[in-house]
């Protein structure tokens, strides 16, 4: 079983290459550690058969596909025990799942997902791999791309920005949330967001991290 630190890695490689190509440099940002830390890292990777770097980039092989999503399947999994069992602040489960999810043996995930009726999602709204490995394709887009006069349902939130959870609660912005897009600031891209009897202003970076999918669809 992969060490700690190596599921680390794992984790934060399958994340950031959901949003594009990955490089070391943007691994040390996430990680918070320095570049040779991740260069010396990544070597281990590379020769234990979960990484390879094709141009200096850095792509998981099957295997360490496999493993990612491992990690990221029994730290879903305890995010949604620890805000719908045990009851925890829904901006605080993420941090607290980090530290779980590299004690639950596949037999704990297993027995908890029972428990709880197999959700499809964590409480963030991104959805949990299924034991082989398998997981749902993306939807929706986001937040700062929609235009003015558009009616959406948050779907996910970015849940590795810190604060920004925290934010996003105190607005009740959660998944599952219908919002109305009334305004965009043709300056810095803030939105005026509409969330039932409440109108507040949302900067584009928060927006960037919230993913919707419009009315309807």
């Amino acid at each position: 079983m992969p060490s700690h630190t190596i599921e680390e890695y794992l984790e934060t490689i399958y994340k950031l290459s959901e949003n594009g190509p990955v490089r070391p440099a943007r691994i040390a940002e996430a990680i918070g550690v320095s570049g040779p830390t991740v260069t010396a890292t990544l070597r281990r990777l590379g020769r234990d058969g979960y990484v390879a770097r094709p141009h200096g980039m850095v792509e998981l092989t099957e295997a360490g596909r496999r493993a990612a999503l491992d990690v990221v399947r029994r730290h879903r999994v305890a995010e949604r025990f620890l805000a719908d069992v045990l009851k925890l602040p829904w901006a605080d489960v993420h941090e607290e799942a980090c530290r779980l999810e590299h004690a639950l043996s596949p037999t704990v995930v297993s027995a908890l997902e029972a428990f709880m009726e197999n959700p499809d999602t964590c409480p963030h709204g991104h959805p949990i791999p299924a034991k082989d490995g398998k997981i749902s394709p993306r939807q929706g887009v986001p937040l700062a791309t929609v235009g003015r006069g558009t009616e959406v349902v948050i779907l996910r939130v970015d849940e590795d920005e810190e604060g920004l959870l925290g934010h996003l609660a105190s607005r009740g912005l959660f998944p599952g949330t219908r919002i109305a897009v009334l305004d965009a600031s043709p300056f810095d891209g803030a939105l005026l967001i509409e969330s039932g009897p409440a109108r507040f202003a949302l900067s584009r970076e928060a927006a960037s991290r919230i993913v919707v999918e419009p009315v309807g669809e």
